[in-house]
C-alpha cells in the first residue's frame, strides 16, 4: 500500500479487494512485525507487546470507517502502536502506584545514632571543603554543587581546563585525606 494523501481506510481496503488476498490480512502481514517492534521498544515485554499489537489492528478494523490516512498505512500504524503502548504504560503506572499506596510500604528510619553520625559527617565534609584554598574551593563547588563541566568551569573562571582538572584533583585528595582520618 503506497502513500495516499487523505484517503479513508475503507477506500484503501476496497481497492485491495481486487487482489487475491484479503486487504486487511495484507496490511496485517506487511506491518505486524513493525507494530510489534514499536511497542516492544516501550513496554519491554513480549506477551504484552503481542496483546497491544493485536489491539492496534483490532482498533484499526473497528474504526475503519472513521480513519483517514494522510501518510502511509505503515506510518499510521506505527503512530497507533506508539500511542497504544504509551496508554498501556500510563494505565500500569497508575495501577502500580495504587497498589503501593494500598500497602503503605514502611521505609526504615534512621536511628538517633545514625542521624547523629550523618550530621557529624556532613559537618566534617563542610569543614573540609571550607579548608580548601579559595580557587580550589570555588572549582570544587562549581563542579559538585552547580554540576558544571570542567570546560564550563574553565570558561566561567577564565582558567585552562588543565588548571581546573589539577585543582579538582587537589580538592579530592584533600577531602579524602580529611575524611579518611575518621
Amino acid at each position: 500500500m503506497a502513500t495516499v494523501e487523505g484517503t479513508k481506510l475503507t477506500d484503501l481496503l476496497s481497492e485491495g479487494e481486487s487482489s487475491s488476498r484479503d486487504p486487511l490480512r495484507k496490511i496485517f502481514d506487511e506491518h505486524y512485525s513493525m507494530v510489534c517492534g514499536t511497542v516492544y521498544k516501550l513496554v519491554k515485554n513480549a506477551a504484552t507487546t503481542e496483546d497491544i499489537a493485536q489491539n492496534v489492528f483490532l482498533k484499526m478494523w473497528t474504526k475503519r470507517d472513521q480513519i483517514v490516512i494522510n501518510s502511509s498505512v505503515g506510518a499510521y500504524l506505527r503512530r497507533m502502536a506508539y500511542n497504544e503502548a504509551i496508554s498501556h504504560l500510563r494505565k500500569n503506572k497508575n495501577h502500580w502506584e495504587e497498589s503501593v499506596a494500598d500497602h503503605q510500604i514502611e521505609l526504615p528510619t534512621a536511628s538517633a545514632d545514625e542521624r547523629l553520625m550523618g550530621d557529624e559527617l556532613k559537618l566534617r565534609i563542610d569543614a573540609s571543603i571550607d579548608s580548601l584554598p579559595p580557587r580550589c574551593k570555588a572549582i570544587f563547588l562549581l563542579s559538585r554543587q552547580e554540576e558544571l563541566s570542567y570546560k564550563e568551569i574553565a570558561k566561567k573562571l577564565d582558567l585552562s581546563i588543565k588548571t581546573v582538572e589539577n585543582q579538582m584533583g587537589k580538592a579530592l585528595k584533600v577531602l579524602r585525606a580529611a575524611l579518611g582520618r575518621a
